[in-house]
């Protein structure tokens, strides 16, 4: 899940606000660019240990003239204006993949508005209502989440975890086999309409104001489902992942060797270690995976979404919206004069206080 670190600056006051964060392992920029970093002075010191030591003055002089050449046009990549635009794209995709997830929080307060009856019957028909809810969101995390494919490799695992019945298994099947390439995420919500519709006809929804607030709500859920399968199925342009990446790595390769120490440059002070050049990589490749591990924040990244929770999480606060808060009009009718006896304490103490002040 993404890391949040927010509560460890939560005031500007005092010295190094964000010193506090720049030592987390996860997540951070280290874990994300050490293994390049190795690589990349192990070139380096590759090259310069050649230079120092097992070249001759000749070609010394020609590798001299390639440093030159490699620091003379290498300013001519537009490294931070590719690299900055891809990112900010990324990030702006990522908190729109967020956002789009939808909740079942609205369906059940609705559910458990509209369908207020206390019979076994009633909780029945609004859990199966939230059931279908909850199993469409999953089957569409499966499709699209490592995490959630390796929870529910198949349909029957649904039926293990209480997801789905055995029936419902079998209608999946038999419009897979008429149908086997879309997705069928929209077939629960379906079948949560049809029990909507259903529950009109008992007489256990009031109006036909409520049907349609309730299939309004379970249309707008499947809507942000497919959207969730849109972004897994329309990705940004293999062509522009492709050109970040070569200038990027392109730029630092030509880096290696321009940033090489040589006898005839300007400044005799010999660095042995590339204390700018490793500034430089930290921030640029840090800048570029970034965009690396947010593309699918559906993954398994330290900042990816924690699916998992998620799942879990609509199931309980579903189940417990529907089945706890269901309370009979003496109960509300209590709670109601108790929240106006304390409205009248918190008044007259107000007036208590005023008349202090005076």
């Amino acid at each position: 899940m993404t890391v949040t670190y927010t509560s460890k600056v939560a005031t500007s006051k005092g010295f190094g606000c964000f010193l506090k964060v720049l030592f987390r392992w996860r997540a951070s920029i280290y874990k994300l660019v050490w293994t390049d970093l190795i690589v990349y002075l192990f070139m380096y010191y590759l090259l310069s240990g050649i230079y120092r030591y097992l070249l001759d003055n000749k070609q010394k002089e020609t590798f001299e003239s390639l440093v030159a050449y490699c620091n003379q046009y290498n300013d001519l990549l537009p490294l931070t204006f590719i690299l900055g635009f891809y990112v900010s794209i990324v990030m702006t995709r990522w908190w729109n993949q967020y956002i789009t997830i939808p909740w079942p929080d609205s369906i059940a307060v609705y559910v458990s508005a509209f369908i207020d009856d206390n019979d076994e019957r009633g909780r029945l028909i609004r859990r199966t209502i939230l059931r279908y809810v909850c199993l469409c969101l999953t089957m569409v995390l499966a499709n699209v989440a490592p995490r959630i494919k390796k929870r529910f490799p198949t349909l029957k695992h649904f039926v293990t975890t209480g997801l789905l019945l055995d029936t419902e298994l079998s209608v999946f099947y038999d419009i897979h086999k008429k149908c086997s390439k879309p997705s069928k995420h929209w077939l629960p919500i379906v079948w949560a309409t049809s029990i909507v519709t259903y529950a009109r006809r008992e007489g256990r929804i009031c109006n036909d104001f409520a049907v349609k607030t309730l299939i309004d709500e379970l249309n707008h859920f499947c809507g942000n489902c497919s959207k969730i399968l849109h972004y897994a199925t329309i990705s940004i342009p293999l062509v522009y992942t492709q050109t970040v990446t070569l200038v990027v790595y392109t730029y630092f390769l030509t880096r290696i060797i321009g940033h090489q120490w040589i006898q005839t440059s300007e400044s005799n002070f010999d660095m042995y270690f590339p204390v700018f050049t490793v500034l430089q990589f930290v921030f640029y490749m840090g800048w570029l995976k970034v965009a690396e591990i947010l593309i699918n924040p559906f993954g398994e990244d330290d900042d990816d979404f924690e699916v998992n929770w998620i799942i879990d999480r609509n199931l309980q606060v579903s189940y417990l919206i529907i089945n706890e808060m269901q309370t009979s009009l003496s109960t509300i009718e209590d709670l109601l004069k108790e929240s106006d006896d304390l409205i009248n304490h918190f008044n007259t103490g107000q007036e208590k206080m005023r008349e202090e002040e005076i």
